[in-house]
């Protein structure tokens, strides 16, 4: 019963990351269309290159956290991948987010949340890596 209860977690785990990952990459589809086309030639230059970061990042991100959710569906137990996961979701959330909504209000305060955000993907690289490394050296 106990190691069915885990299973299970470990399969919404997966699950959780694979659902994101997808969800993210739909958002950069929508918000990089968004940028392109209705945008352009309504916000600054510089502010429009900012968006197109921001859609850039969340779309590589987003193939990382699924990138986590397929290590969990190998490795159940890779809490590192896990943690990973939770990284880049806030690293996106952050890094892109704060972007999007520089360009869209104008406020330039905001771009200092965005070093933050890297901060955060730059751990969820390193977790990954981490974690990466010790399941493939233990493969049991």
């Amino acid at each position: 019963m106990r190691e069915s209860l885990s299973e299970n977690h470990a399969m919404n785990q997966a699950r959780l990351w694979l659902t994101l990952g997808a969800v993210g990459g739909l958002l950069t589809v929508a918000l990089g269309a968004f940028g392109a086309h209705g945008l352009k030639g309504r916000v600054a230059p510089d502010l429009l290159a900012n968006w197109g970061t921001g859609a850039d990042y969340l779309g590589l991100h987003a193939l990382a956290i699924l990138v986590c959710g397929l290590f969990l569906l190998q490795r159940p137990a890779a809490g590192l991948a896990h943690a990973a996961a939770w990284a880049f979701l806030i690293g996106c959330t952050l890094f892109s987010g704060s972007l999007f909504l520089m360009t869209l209000s104008g406020a330039r305060w905001l771009g200092a949340i965005t070093p933050l955000g890297g901060l955060a993907l730059l751990v969820g690289w390193g977790l990954l890596a981490v974690g990466a490394w010790r399941a493939t050296a233990n493969p049991g």
